[in-house]
């Protein structure tokens, strides 16, 4: 493992061939720390501490630090608007570094899964996700990477999906997730092993 430092400063018009973009989603703001839809949030800030890099601001509407594993860098992205906007930051991220959208590796919550399933996938449609319907609106494509973590549907059949979803995690939910994070953050780094360089 090599550690880099958090500056996210590199010269634009420049493709760098070995780099993946990791967009963590989540809402900024102390308020949504522990929401389900943080989950995002909260695996790229582990994903972090484990390269022990400090993530920080950037001009382009996210705050993100680098990594570098096996010569492939990783540079983790945290958008700082709200999820349904959270595609103009990563577009602007992929257009600065000209890292294409198959490079791309979206981190967010998933309602399907049960609590703590994790998955890979690559393309597809956004199943009402208006973090991954901004991320495609705003590249023009659907093809990327996501990594889905489980939150699973409400046990309150009366509470709506966005309410769910904005709730905080349970004390046990969020203590059995501190126990998942090494494995989601072993996940993301498996995958960008494993995608090479087109």
């Amino acid at each position: 493992m090599v550690r880099s430092n958090s500056s996210a400063a590199r010269s634009p018009q420049v493709e760098h061939a070995e780099m993946f973009v990791v967009a963590c989603l989540g809402n900024p703001g102390k308020k949504y720390a522990r929401n389900r839809h943080n989950i995002g949030f909260i695996i790229g800030e582990h994903l972090a501490s484990r390269y022990g890099v400090t993530i920080g601001s950037t001009p382009f509407g996210a705050r993100a630090c680098r990594c570098v594993e096996d010569g492939k860098e990783m540079l983790l992205v945290f958008p700082q608007e709200y999820m349904n906007c959270s595609g103009v930051a990563v577009r602007k991220v992929l257009d600065y570094y000209r890292v294409p959208a198959e490079r791309l590796i979206v981190v967010h919550d998933d309602i399907e899964l049960p609590f703590g399933e994790i998955r890979v996938k690559f393309n597809g449609g956004h199943k009402g996700h208006n973090g991954i319907r901004s991320i495609a609106a705003e590249l023009g494509t659907a093809g990327f990477h996501r990594l889905r973590f489980g939150v699973g549907r409400s046990a309150d059949e009366h509470q709506s999906v966005a309410d769910h979803v904005l709730s905080d995690f349970t004390a046990d939910e969020y203590e059995a997730i501190r126990g998942m994070l090494p494995a989601a953050a072993e996940r993301i780094v498996s995958l960008v092993s494993e995608m090479g360089v087109s």
